[in-house]
């Protein structure tokens, strides 16, 4: 007789061919009618981006958790909905997140712009700061500008500032690591809502 381990094993093993780690794609409206009949619809995007904005009712487990394992996934039965704000880091994660469960999972195509572009309701907090990689956008792209207009008017070595705020966002791409992100964090009206913002 197989041992219990043996036997989750077995039927792992057997889940895993019958469902390949991958996500099946749904419109926002496929979503929308999955949701009324029961299915979960979870939002793996940042903490931050999530309290600014979101779909009701919508579950939060941002992608940083699954990524370190601090999740203990979904109850049997459940189908589940995932979504990100264009879809890129739902296709992106999409092994993890199939990982999570052992009933269907989907991702709502486009991401929560696409859940806005149809129309379908969305509620925003305007009282919570930008996300974070909005902030870093703005504020890169406004010193990059910065740099090129004292290039222009005062010095040419202005221009050098411009290019080291471009090297700083390809280092960022390349290795993950955002240094304008942090410091960005630690300003008074991010941290105002960070214990809130922890607890989400």
């Amino acid at each position: 007789l197989l041992s219990r381990f043996e036997l989750k094993t077995k039927n792992k093993a057997k889940h895993a061919e019958e469902h390949p780690m991958r996500l099946k794609s749904v419109s926002p409206e496929e979503a929308r009618l999955m949701i009324d009949g029961g299915a979960v619809l979870v939002d793996i995007r940042e903490a931050d981006e999530h309290m600014r904005e979101k779909i009701p009712g919508a579950r939060h487990l941002p992608v940083s958790a699954v990524e370190t394992g601090e999740t203990d996934g979904f109850h049997p039965g459940e189908t589940v909905i995932f979504h990100c704000r264009t879809g890129m880091r739902t296709t992106a994660n999409a092994e993890r997140l199939r990982g999570l469960t052992e009933c269907e999972a989907y991702l709502v195509e486009g991401g929560i712009d696409e859940w806005k572009k149809a129309g379908l309701p969305v509620a925003v907090d305007r009282n919570e700061p930008l996300p974070i990689q909005r902030q870093v956008q703005i504020t890169a792209g406004g010193l990059v500008v910065l740099g090129a207009i004292l290039g222009f008017t005062l010095s040419p070595w202005f221009h050098l500032f411009s290019a080291f705020i471009g090297a700083g966002l390809m280092q960022a791409g390349i290795s993950g690591w955002c240094g304008m992100a942090l410091l960005l964090k630690v300003m008074p009206w991010n941290r105002r809502n960070a214990p809130a913002t922890a607890a989400a």
